[in-house]
């Protein structure tokens, strides 16, 4: 399942494959970036989640690389499968499946648009009679193909849109497609956001100006597909606080207990490290409180590149330390106070800093905190409680962190005003919210409804 942004109505698509999940199928979320809840919910309810380069080609191909499954279906986030999808895959492929004689080994459903306008009723009346007169499905018609097929023909070739086409167009020549009547339901969004006639003259302009030989990058254009920015890169700096009960998200004591306060602890630092991973944007290193000894940090270890003890001090020492020690090498023992020059001899990646206690933090806010980077000095992603989940530079910044009040909600005002004074450019992207507090605990499982 490709998906970007799709947090509102996740949650309910991937409810709706629970029971195939139960007889064995696996499901496979894979990301494009997304910045709201998607990352989080896909976590949460899919068997794996995968971030890739944003485009339903690439997200699905990243999928199939990741499946050792003989069977792949190919599934739009706003596509609902019957409820017996898999066995009725496994009875179309047989060789004796329908009409389709033997050898067999990809297919598709009909669709139903879900949507009052009698128009589409029509859309899709022609889609299914297209698809069995042509040969070619589309991606709202769920694919379904052999892992050999799929393997055979190359996978979805790297193109921005009309994918689905021009992966049927390949493996028509390798045999005919099962046409099952049975429906999947996808959604009307499309056609209600931008109008039903406006939509199907925009489908068809597009399918016949592909069919005469426009460029896929050119429709994809027209049709509000920009292109994908070049990749950015950042090292990631990860504190952390060891899960020891009594010490660790105190403030959730009262709601988890001390011993549910650490658990709390543990689990979303191992989701911060997975999410950084994910994000693929470079190095990633964990500073570890009170040292790197505990038991929990010596677990993690592998996941990271560098493990390191914070130092003593407030909030704004320990930050300033991991940006001295990345721009210039210096060991911690070695870092004085803000004021220390940071000037390696080459200029090292930017670096991303960031806490554990931000569930809602994705790979693809580090991207987007990594793409600024390459025109400003300082990004800050701001948290509702006035500070930050995330501080990146690509340059050592020090009166960032000189006389902030820290653990108030002067912190991102006074943070703005540094970075006035150091005539530093800076850029903030969307704000996010940080689990603190048993309010902010009792959202969290709403948000991933749980």
């Amino acid at each position: 399942m490709p998906v970007v942004n799709e947090g509102e109505a996740l949650f309910e698509r991937l409810q709706a494959l629970k029971p195939l999940r139960e007889r064995g199928v696996k499901v496979f979320v894979v990301d494009g970036g997304s910045t709201d809840a998607t990352w989080a919910i896909a976590r949460a309810h899919a068997d794996q989640v995968l971030l890739a380069p944003r485009g339903r080609a690439a997200q699905m191909n990243a999928g199939a690389r990741a499946s050792t499954a003989e069977v792949l279906l190919f599934l739009h986030a706003d596509t609902v499968l019957p409820p017996q999808a898999d066995a009725l895959i496994r009875q179309a492929l047989t060789p004796a499946a329908q009409d389709a004689g033997p050898g067999s080994h990809w297919g598709r459903f009909d669709v139903h648009i879900d949507g009052p306008h009698p128009m589409l009723r029509v859309v899709e009346a022609m889609m299914n009679g297209r698809s069995r007169l042509t040969g070619i499905a589309t991606g709202d018609q769920a694919l379904f193909i052999t892992r050999s097929a799929f393997d055979a023909v190359g996978g979805f070739a790297p193109i921005p849109l009309m994918e689905d086409v021009e992966l049927c167009s390949r493996l028509k020549r390798t045999g005919p497609a099962v046409c099952l009547r049975e429906r999947v339901h996808t959604s009307a969004r499309r056609w209600e956001k931008h109008g039903v006639w406006r939509t199907i003259g925009l489908m068809w302009w597009l399918r016949a100006a592909y069919f005469f030989g426009t460029s896929a990058e050119a429709l994809a254009l027209r049709y509000g597909y920009p292109p994908a920015a070049a990749p950015a890169h950042a090292a990631v700096s990860v504190l952390a606080k060891a899960p020891v009960a009594g010490l660790a998200k105190t403030r959730l004591i009262p709601a988890l207990g001390a011993k549910g306060a650490a658990l709390a602890q543990r689990q979303f630092t191992r989701q911060i490290l997975h999410t950084a991973r994910s994000a693929a944007l470079g190095p990633v290193s964990l500073w570890c409180a009170p040292d790197a000894q505990h038991r929990f940090f010596r677990a993690v270890r592998r996941s990271v590149d560098t493990c390191l003890p914070q130092p003593e001090g407030d909030l704004g020492h320990r930050m300033g330390v991991a940006f001295v020690y990345h721009f210039a090498g210096q060991p911690p023992a070695a870092v004085r106070r803000h004021g220390h020059s940071a000037s390696g001899a080459q200029q090292p990646l930017p670096l991303l800093l960031v806490g554990t206690d931000c569930p809602a933090l994705t790979p693809g806010h580090l991207q987007q905190a990594a793409q600024a980077l390459q025109q400003h000095d300082v990004v800050l992603i701001p948290a509702e409680d006035g500070g930050y989940v995330l501080i990146g530079m690509r340059r050592w910044v020090p009166e960032v962190f000189e006389d902030i009040t820290w653990s108030t909600d002067q912190v991102l005002i006074q943070t703005r005003q540094r970075l006035r004074d150091a005539r530093a450019s800076w850029k903030e992207l969307p704000t996010l919210w940080d689990v603190d507090e048993p309010a902010d605990w009792s959202r969290l499982q709403s948000w991933l409804h749980l």
